[in-house]
């Protein structure tokens, strides 16, 4: 249903999701207010342009004029790519890359001389290069000055991932001003690389690992042409079927599931899909005629093929028929009422782009009253099913205080999901290939490259890899490979910068360092504050970890009610934490109900009795020495519990009324 003015102003709480990504994809809710909104329409040359779209018009860029000093060329030497700088430039990157996948450090050290030459001589895609390079400390010391320095210099000289680079730093240190600058100026140029007006370009951000295990389902999924999902669907289209037709067209247009983009290809499988009218590769082929995408512009076929599409049930091709109506392509002249029309039909049926197209002539006034109230309106619903270039208007009105309250952080969060999706982004799938065929050297540094530009997703898996692989990941350091602590402290670092966008796993692990004092000072508090916030996650281990402290008293308060609550709320977060928390809460009824005694102190000294002992289960008497060895601790505290039944005792729980005696009493387990 289209939202009408009335309906729409009564709303008091719009819930929008943003896609921030996580270890478990849980959306980030933001509620959002009437007092939010803004009625003022001075949008003070904002939004100046009468044209419907402002990024309608800028498909032919190629991604190297988007991207300038672009390491697709080094990484995709097949494809036709622009060299846009200078061949000394190219020349020490590859050198890097190529070190990378060997190990070979004096490559290495050439190749980062070589950078740098480049970079003295005012190359601005070379001064990224070492603004990087300063950053992880690879072959120069570590020097943050440094590599701000570099980053400044190549942004000023035009280099969009150093302005990605100097935005994300702005923003960890919450100078919004400067980093909504950048962000917006970095989304407009991602808007401007999208290839159809529904969807942005998909570039995966797949997680190669899952907590502390690979991501085997994800990886398998991601092979493209190897994958045998991939070959029976490839199977099924070539017998004729209509839908794997289009599913194979969707799969080469967007380059999804390890598969590089080829426009012809996708031509050839929504062409042969539309010959056996499927109605969504009729859209497709549209959308590809109006912009143009991998074929010459026909405004008349698209039209053509739009009109069935929408006449066979799909209304989302009315965007593409209002569209061509409101810039007068492929018909007689503009037509508004039209086109207003056919956004509302695809609107009325919940298509995201219906809305947000409505939302445009709103808030342009383009054929009707013009109403930025009902335009920001239209904008959220459109945002909350995830439209991306609802994302860069919502985030310009934060910006510019037009339909909301100025707000440069919120600003900053929208304009940063936008400039996600740019043509820089494609770094990813080149470091997911490089760790497909085990090259874990090239996917490291890549990821590395992408986790100083902000990406969440890139920052774990860069760090799993110094975790999993140790030595095997070709981390280069200041003097070669790197050392153990060299190494340590990089995944510490990018372990640290995935916590502050919400990895859960990311937090534990910080919290963990901090707990064991592992790389770090020994800081029971700053633990506390990382098991926190994973545990606002709904994490269980985190909630577990949090009773374990107030159990102990280390770095909270000793409270044995919050202790329960806690252990309470990781099973009722996880089932899988039956068996622990029931061995955590037979801890509690033994320290409760023999305080003051040897139990106790049993209790307490097992934490450092633990490492000797699974040292010598493991050399002596089996290789699963963990499981062992909570079998003897669960042995000696049922020996404790049931001594204690015999004694007659009758005790009233003083934790919790509700706690259960357990019926095979535990032992302690610790935070990991």
């Amino acid at each position: 249903m289209r939202l009408s003015g009335h309906r729409i102003i009564a709303l008091s709480l719009v819930i929008l999701f943003l896609y921030i990504h996580r270890v478990e994809a849980r959306p980030f809710v933001l509620v959002l207010s009437k007092d939010d909104l803004n009625s003022g329409y001075d949008d003070n040359g904002a939004y100046e342009s009468s044209d419907f779209d402002d990024f309608g018009e800028s498909e032919s860029k190629s991604e190297e004029e988007l991207d300038p000093g672009s390491w697709r060329p080094i990484l995709d030497p097949n494809a036709s790519t622009v060299h846009a700088a200078s061949p000394q430039y190219y020349s020490g990157l590859h050198k890097i890359l190529a070190a990378a996948s060997e190990g070979n450090t004096v490559l290495m050290e050439e190749a980062v001389s070589e950078i740098d030459s480049s970079a003295s001589s005012g190359d601005p895609h070379a001064q990224s290069v070492m603004g990087f390079v300063y950053g992880i400390g690879m072959m120069r010391e570590t020097s943050r000055a440094k590599s701000i320095l570099h980053h400044h210099f190549a942004a000023e000289g035009g280099n969009t991932q150093s302005k990605m680079a100097l935005a994300f730093r702005y923003l960890r240190q919450n100078m919004y001003d400067k980093a909504v600058e950048l962000y917006a100026e970095l989304a407009e140029t991602a808007v401007n690389s999208f290839l159809i007006s529904k969807e942005s370009p998909v570039v995966e951000p797949i997680r190669i690992h899952i907590g502390t295990e690979e991501n085997k389902e994800a990886l398998r999924k991601s092979r493209g042409e190897d994958d045998e999902d991939f070959q029976i669907l490839e199977y099924q289209a070539q017998k004729g079927s209509p839908a794997a037709m289009y599913n194979m067209g969707l799969l080469y247009y967007f380059g999804l599931k390890g598969l590089r983009r080829d426009h012809a290809k996708a031509l050839y499988w929504f062409s042969k899909a539309v010959e056996k009218g499927e109605p969504m590769s009729m859209e497709l082929l549209g959308e590809i005629y109006a912009r143009g995408a991998g074929v010459e512009r026909d405004y008349d076929k698209a039209l053509e093929c739009l009109t069935l599409a929408a006449k066979g049930g799909l209304y989302s091709a009315f965007n593409g028929l209002g569209y061509l109506y409101v810039k007068g392509y492929g018909v007689d002249k503009r037509n508004y009422t039209k086109a207003r029309e056919c956004f509302e039909k695809a609107a009325d049926n919940e298509d995201p782009s219906g809305h947000y197209n409505l939302g445009v002539l709103y808030l342009k006034g383009i054929g009707v009253k013009r109403d930025v109230r009902l335009a920001t309106k239209y904008f959220l619903v459109a945002a909350n099913a995830g439209q991306p270039k609802a994302f860069y208007q919502i985030g310009k009105m934060f910006h510019t205080g037009v339909g909301l309250k100025k707000n440069l952080e919120m600003a900053t969060v929208f304009y940063k999901l936008v400039a996600e999706r740019g043509p820089w982004s494609s770094l990813s799938r080149y470091a997911l290939e490089a760790y497909l065929k085990g090259d874990v050297g090239k996917a490291f540094i890549l990821y590395s490259r992408m986790s100083e530009l902000g990406y969440e997703a890139a920052q774990s898996n860069a760090a799993w890899i110094l975790d999993k692989y140790g030595e095997r990941s070709m981390c280069m350091g200041v003097y070669g490979f790197c050392t153990d602590k060299e190494r340590h402290d990089r995944a510490h670092s990018l372990w640290w910068r995935a916590s502050e966008q919400g990895n859960e796993h990311a937090a534990l692990l910080i919290g963990d360092a901090y707990y064991y004092g592992r790389g770090t000072e020994r800081d029971f508090g700053r633990a506390a504050e990382a098991y926190m916030y994973a545990k606002s996650q709904s994490n269980a281990q985190a909630m577990f970890n949090l009773g374990y402290m107030h159990e102990h008293g280390e770095g909270l308060p000793f409270d044995l009610h919050l202790a329960k609550r806690y252990y309470d709320q990781a099973l009722q977060s996880d089932a899988a934490a039956k068996l622990p928390v029931t061995l955590a809460l037979a801890s509690l009824w033994v320290r409760r109900n023999y305080a003051g005694t040897a139990m106790v102190q049993v209790l307490d000294s097992l934490p450092e009795v633990y490492p000797k002992v699974e040292e010598w289960v493991e050399n002596v008497v089996l290789e699963e020495g963990n499981a062992t060895i909570l079998t003897l601790i669960l042995c000696l505290i049922t020996v404790l519990y049931l001594r204690g039944r015999r004694r007659g005792e009758v005790v009233l729980d003083p934790v919790g009324a509700d706690v259960a005696q357990p019926i095979a009493a535990g032992a302690v387990a610790f935070p990991h």
